[in-house]
């Protein structure tokens, strides 16, 4: 590096061509990391096509499970920063103690830095984990664009923060489209919940009111998580048919 010479490099992975450039960055917790701006060839990250036709979900996002998925698969929400919320408490204390300006303070600062850095550590590779597999195992998928911004000022806004959804479908959306699959995102407004999967009656749960209601019957019994997941699907669907959304 200009100015400080050769350093010392403990590699994450193998670069795929050499760097145009380099950027160093200093975290709070006093750690540093390096990242390499590359050119890769168009392509390089596309996926073998899936031959089966039914290689495709819809993923329903919510709070009590992360994300329940075709055939009502559900991806438990690890919910990291819950997880830590004693050992963070416990820290802010500290640190709220300590006189401004103290050596102490200096020293309690990098210990709640060091918990969040964690937190956010573990969240990203669980959800890069979750992208991967869902993008190599479905040749499309369909999503509920949601309204994040809501939420996370609400008295949910820790539940919502903590999963990271927006993150999640920026992820997803991203590597979908490099690895060559289709993924299409659905009105906010589709009433995915409300939809009867079997009659396409809007008998379902409705509003705030609804959101402790997880089953719910229209002729048939349904899972407020699982029948949402098939409406989304088929709106999905019918969108690409329609060709309203990019493949």
């Amino acid at each position: 590096m200009a100015k400080v010479g050769d350093l010392k490099v403990a590699w994450s992975r193998e670069l795929p061509a050499e760097p145009s450039s380099v950027t160093v960055v200093k975290t709070v917790t006093g750690k540093y990391y390096a990242s390499f701006v590359v050119a890769v060839d168009d392509g390089a990250e596309l996926l073998e096509p899936l031959g089966d036709p039914d290689a495709e979900t819809g993923i329903d996002l919510g709070l009590k499970s992360f994300a329940v998925l075709r055939g009502g698969k559900v991806i438990e929400s690890p919910k990291f920063l819950r997880t830590m919320e004693r050992r963070l408490k416990k820290a802010r204390r500290s640190l709220s103690r300590r006189q401004r300006g103290g050596k102490n303070r200096q020293k309690a600062r990098p210990a709640l830095a060091r918990l969040h850095e964690k937190a956010r550590n573990q969240r990203d590779d669980w959800l890069n984990k979750q992208v991967k597999a869902l993008v190599s195992e479905n040749r499309a998928l369909y999503v509920e664009e949601l309204h994040v911004a809501g939420p996370a000022k609400s008295r949910m806004a820790k539940s919502v923060q903590d999963a990271a959804f927006g993150m999640f479908l920026s992820r997803l959306e991203a590597k979908t489209r490099r690895a060559g699959r289709t993924f299409v995102k659905i009105d906010r407004y589709f009433p995915s919940t409300r939809l009867c999967s079997a009659c396409g009656a809007l008998t379902g749960p409705k509003g705030l009111d609804g959101l402790g209601i997880r089953r719910w019957e229209c002729g048939a019994f349904h899972d407020r998580d699982a029948n949402a997941e098939i409406d989304i699907r088929r709106e999905g669907r019918r969108l690409v048919a329609a060709g309203h959304a990019d493949t």
